[in-house]
């Protein structure tokens, strides 16, 4: 998921999609917003990663509200399964494309630009759309699955 932008429904709706479909990591990349997110995030029944987004302002109230659910940084990386993924919100292309075709990992999740969009290759780039649905009209999800890197994009 990423750029829930304060939506708490929406984020609500996603905790309940994430729940039910018993995933096992939930990963937000930016532009969460506001601490008091970290109220539904706390119903969620699987572990939680997030990056900063260029509008987590109150960075250091995320950390705080969010203690003992995950760490924010900027940049994450993560291995599920063997596979080696990059966690960024993205708001610099250059270095999406960058992490891409580093050949360190097989997918770079981001986010930023409001556009689900996933480009397949030696590494996958995943952007998962936007929880809040501000821009598009459309709250979006992903699920991927780390084995074989299937994905499914979800509408909430």
């Amino acid at each position: 998921m990423s750029d829930s932008h304060d939506n708490l429904p929406a984020i609500r709706e996603a905790v309940k999609f994430f729940n039910e479909a018993k995933v096992e990591l939930v990963i937000h990349a930016g532009d969460m917003i506001s601490p008091f997110a970290a109220k539904e995030i706390k119903n969620l029944n699987a572990e939680f990663k997030a990056v900063f987004g260029n509008n987590d302002g109150e960075r250091d109230g995320l950390r705080h509200f969010f203690k003992g659910i995950c760490y924010h940084n900027d940049f994450q990386e993560l291995e599920s399964y063997g596979k080696k993924i990059a966690v960024i919100h993205g708001t610099t292309e250059d270095i999406v494309t960058a992490l891409v075709k580093s050949g360190n990992y097989d997918v770079v999740i981001r986010g930023h630009t409001h556009k689900l969009e996933v480009k397949e290759g030696k590494c996958m780039m995943v952007n998962p759309g936007e929880t809040c649905g501000y821009l598009s009209g459309k709250k979006t999800v992903m699920l991927l699955d780390p084995e074989d890197l299937s994905y499914e994009s979800i509408v909430l």
